[in-house]
């Protein structure tokens, strides 16, 4: 049975969205979702990165939308000097 929650989601678009969630008693992944398999470089055993694995008590694709959000309008900037409403200046700079 799948253990849903609401999450505000930003990509592609704001939305909050129902998601599953990991069983948190899940003896594979102790409720994180997966497990992370680190390895080394062949040669030098120096950290090469990582690999993820999902754990079947949670599937990552299982979401729904439930309503897009609006988007904000960006905000602008006042302008406090003269000349930073018109975008340049006939001073000198120095």
């Amino acid at each position: 049975m799948p253990r849903l929650r609401i999450q505000r989601a930003t990509w592609p678009r704001p939305a909050l969205i129902l998601t599953d969630t990991p069983r948190p008693d899940c003896r594979n992944c102790e409720g994180i979702g997966g497990i992370e398999h680190l390895y080394g470089h062949p040669e030098t055993g120096e950290y090469d990165g990582s690999d993820w694995e999902p754990c079947p008590c949670w599937r990552e694709d299982r979401r729904w939308t439930l309503m897009p959000l609006p988007r904000l309008p960006r905000r602008r900037r006042p302008a406090t000097e003269p000349w930073a409403a018109s975008g340049y200046s006939d001073e000198p700079p120095f």
